[in-house]
């Protein structure tokens, strides 16, 4: 049988067997080449400990039991120790070094230096010892003859201490890097050694840990692997893991002994954010001898709690405040078919040992299996863990996306505790633009959610605030650079630093009520601006429709396919004002913050920002489109709307609603579009209800073609009517010409009066009362007004000078029946 024994930072798998003569072998795979390599043979039956290789492939280190304890008691071998140690050459095959001899366990593990270097004539061999201490060797090798390498010959190897006095040990083989845990009083000191290739090494970390430690037995993680003698340790030592991710986060996993039969307690230190995580999970009956001790995983952005036949926790290693971003699973959801027992540990990101079964396994999340539990689950805390690891896991991903954005359709009223839509766009975003740039995840909002209410059935969790770790480094890039940051953010109140909107909204709010944007041109309100205050002058405005103008030059990017939603490229002046206000405001967030990024990267990433927003929403149009079979003629009065576009309406007032809420741009043509619909699919009383409170938009590009292509039956005139009674000033008069009609004739002259009266203000007629009609009509209130309205334009004031002639008999005629009216008299 084959027994792996180490692994190496170049993944290269140390491991033994047994040969028909009851020798012990020692051999050497590669993932990468998928080659095996025997590296040394032993002459006898040994039981090997650890096991390492230097990166030349020119030094072995053994270290290995010569006897048990039974033929110790049986041959006398009292004066003989238990353990060797040795270092063998074995390019080529020559001498032998024993480094130790000892009663006591010893591991041993290569440093191996940074990737490309070229072959060194020195090693560095790092010793673990039972004994509770670690010291480094020094070996010096010389290069003879046919690429001959042995060791200098200088007496003894130069050793230093590294470390004394620890209780738990783990190696880093990637980052080179060693995590050891030492006591302190009642509690517990975590520190960091960090190798370098040039150098010797370096504390460079330093954080104080509520663990208990004392009484425990050693215990060492990926210093090789023992299946054996690691079983009979895991019950007195502790059964802890550190873990780092690429974005600087920093956890420590451990799990905690409970006293309540069936309920298992484990803790995340998440150092990165300063506080931990003590989860309480209470099992279903068992049997006692099933509960084994929680597995720790390393997925990266994820840290896996995994305990076989029970349960697995995914907890968001970036976003762990709230319980509704990390995944709990039970029951068959929980079951990794190949990882069944407890001897698992994890040597590097996604990759899980099977110390039993000397398997050597890597592990992802499955986006087939994350769908499913999208779609099924029916609590809010897995869609809302599972939408996020969706996006965050699988970044890009064009097939997920797309069936992302269908279960959102199919479930926008079954999220009691958030909007999809809402998660689905800010996470995307966060997802998207945080690679731009170094510290852009601090400074981007990644949830709609403030606080989260909620819980995880099963599962308690306490959170405790923690002291931050102490760094000690100088010119480290890479993961010590990006944890220093993360607590330098933690210490200036992170949450604080993600955009927000607020300011926003009520800036948006405040510019289009002053210059009534909805319906005005930037031209028409620029020249009500020369006498406000300064930040509201031309100079402003302009600035704010630019930044707007490159936005919408972003979206010509969009594929073949944009045409296949009629959004129309119209001029939405509400529309193009938010987003230039929304870029405004996120440049001056980034730039406080972003200081060491150039003003041209910055003002890259927010319009990419906003661009993408906007993007996101067409792609969710356009995949609702393609799934109802829609097509661009549904933008035509002449005919109801079908089932499908009702739905389609449906989801765009969602997505009209979460945009609201989040004060978000659309993309151009979106109220005209769902006013379209809104027309075809929804009965008067409750397209006119939908009007009055914001939900539809009139817009001057649906308005108009409803007036120009209806005719007019008895219905179709009440409709007219009911939407023009509705249109604002400036909308009303831009439109109201194309409905040649009477009723619309009449209210252009009640605007007309109504005009003229407001201008003639305290104006007095100088003339006397000219004889204007030609018939003149013996009511004489009609006869004093239609006279006042002459008197006023032959005065100079014609409020309908840019607009169509009005014919001053509607205006008596109005005027006539408004009259009557108030008089309660009839009129024929």
């Amino acid at each position: 049988a084959l027994y792996i024994v180490n692994v190496e930072r170049n993944g290269k798998i140390i491991y033994t067997w047994k040969g028909n003569q009851r020798s012990t072998h020692i051999g050497l795979y590669d993932l990468q080449t998928k080659q095996n390599e025997h590296l040394y043979m032993f002459e006898k039956n040994l039981h090997i400990i650890s096991c390492s290789i230097n990166n030349e492939r020119t030094l072995l280190a053994v270290s290995f039991c010569q006897y048990t304890e039974e033929e110790r008691a049986s041959q006398l071998l009292q004066s003989v120790s238990k353990y060797l140690t040795l270092l063998i050459e074995i390019h080529p095959i020559n001498n032998v070094r024993v480094l130790k001899a000892v009663d006591s366990c010893v591991r041993v593990q290569f440093l191996y230096p940074v990737e490309g270097r070229n072959a060194s004539r020195e090693s560095h061999l790092l010793l673990v010892s039972e004994d509770k201490y670690i010291e480094q060797f020094d070996i010096h090798v010389v290069a003879e003859e046919e690429h001959k390498v042995v060791i200098q010959k200088s007496g003894q190897l130069p050793r230093a201490k590294v470390v004394d006095d620890l209780v738990w040990a783990q190696w880093d083989m990637m980052e080179q890097r060693l995590f050891y845990i030492v006591p302190k009083e009642s509690k517990s000191t975590l520190r960091c050694v960090q190798f370098y290739p040039e150098e010797n090494f370096n504390s460079i970390l330093e954080s104080h840990l509520d663990i208990a430690v004392n009484d425990t037995q050693l215990r060492l993680v990926n210093f090789g692997y023992d299946y054996c003698q690691d079983q009979d340790v895991a019950s007195k030592s502790l059964n802890l893991q550190v873990f780092t991710s690429k974005a600087g986060g920093l956890c420590v996993c451990c799990s905690l002994v409970s006293d309540i039969p069936h309920e298992i307690i484990y803790s995340i230190y998440f150092l990165h954010k300063g506080y931990n995580k003590t989860f309480t999970v209470s099992l279903e009956r068992t049997e006692s001898h099933q509960l084994k001790e929680v597995v720790f995983m390393n997925l990266d952005y994820y840290v896996a709690a995994y305990l076989p036949g029970q349960f697995l926790h995914l907890l968001n290693i970036q976003h762990p405040d709230m319980l509704c971003h990390s995944l709990f699973l039970t029951g068959e959801d929980a079951r990794i078919d190949t990882l069944q027992n407890c001897s698992l540990r994890s040597p590097w990101v996604s990759a899980v040992l099977d110390c039993e079964a000397g398997t050597l396994y890597h592990v992802s999340i499955s986006d087939t299996a994350l769908l499913q539990l999208l779609q099924k689950s029916k609590r809010d805390c897995e869609r809302m863990a599972a939408l996020h690891c969706a996006l965050l896991y699988f970044q890009h991903t064009e097939d997920l996306e797309m069936q992302i954005i269908r279960w959102i359709s199919e479930n926008l009223s079954t999220c009691h505790s958030f909007d999809p839509i809402q998660e689905f766009i800010i996470a995307s975003l966060y997802c998207r633009m945080c690679p731009e740039a170094q510290n852009l995840d601090k400074l981007l909002p990644y949830t709609s959610l403030h606080d989260w209410i909620g819980v995880v059935p099963g599962v308690i969790c306490a959170t405790d605030i923690i002291s931050l770790p102490v760094l000690e480094f100088q010119n480290s890039k890479g993961f010590w650079e990006k944890l220093n940051s993360n607590l330098e953010s933690v210490k200036y109140a992170e949450p604080h630093l993600h955009y927000h909107s607020k300011v926003l909204r009520r800036e948006w709010h405040n510019l289009s009520e002053e210059f009534g944007l909805l319906f005005c041109s930037f031209w028409d309100f620029s020249l009500f601006t020369n006498q406000r205050e300064e930040r509201r002058t031309t100079a402003y405005l302009r600035n704010i429709f630019e930044n707007a103008k490159k936005v919408l030059s972003h979206l010509d990017t969009w594929d073949s396919e944009a045409r296949l939603v009629p959004l129309f490229e119209e001029e939405d002046y509400q529309q193009q004002l938010l987003m230039g206000l929304m870029v405004a405001q996120l440049k001056d967030h980034l730039m406080r913050h972003l200081q060491y990024v150039g003003k041209k990267k910055i003002d890259q990433i927010v319009l990419d920002y906003v661009a993408n927003l906007l993007n996101l929403v067409h792609r969710i149009m356009k995949q609702v489109w393609r799934r109802y079979q829609l097509h661009s003629c549904i933008f035509c009065f002449d005919e109801r709307g079908s089932a499908g576009e009702f739905a389609v309406f449906h989801i765009m007032s969602r997505i009209l609603e979460a945009a609201n809420g989040m004060c978000m741009p659309l993309p151009p043509g979106f109220h005209t579009l769902h006013l379209g619909l809104g027309v075809r699919c929804l009965p008067l009383h409750t397209l006119l209800h939908y009007i009055d409170n914001g939900i539809l938009q009139l817009t001057e590009t649906c308005v108009r073609k409803l007036l120009k292509d209806l005719d007019d039956t008895e219905q179709n005139e009440k409709l007219k009517f009911s939407i023009v009674m509705r249109l604002p000033e400036a909308l009303g008069q831009k439109v109201r010409q194309y409905w040649n009609h009477p009723i619309n004739a009449n209210l252009i002259a009640q605007k007309y009066v109504k005009l003229l009266l407001e201008k003639l203000g305290n104006r007095q007629c100088s003339r006397p009362i000219p004889e204007r009609l030609s018939v003149p009509l013996e009511f004489l209130p009609l006869n004093y007004l239609t006279n006042m309205l002459a008197e006023i334009e032959n005065q100079g004031v014609h409020p309908y000078e840019k607009q169509d002639h009005v014919n001053a008999r509607f205006v008596e005629e109005t005027a006539l029946k408004q009259t009557m009216t108030l008089l309660g008299l009839k009129y024929s």
